[in-house]
């Protein structure tokens, strides 16, 4: 039943998430603007979540797949 269950997280979301929340005090403290931080605050958790997104192992799926 273990070996069944799926990895759900979506790493991509998440860091587009988590990078906005963590942009705006940074916007705030070295840019003096909120809306410069959510960007640069996104854009660098857009790429971690890319990265960690990328990192996880493909899983085969036997239903995609066709015999001849």
């Amino acid at each position: 039943m273990a070996d069944e269950e799926e990895d759900s997280t979506n790493h991509l979301a998440l860091g587009i998430a988590l990078g906005s929340g963590f942009g705006v005090p940074l916007g705030l403290i070295f840019f003096d603007n909120v809306g410069l931080g959510i960007a640069i605050g996104t854009g660098m958790g857009v790429a971690l979540g890319a990265g960690l997104q990328s990192q996880r192992p493909k899983k085969k799926d036997d239903d995609d797949a066709a015999s001849p």
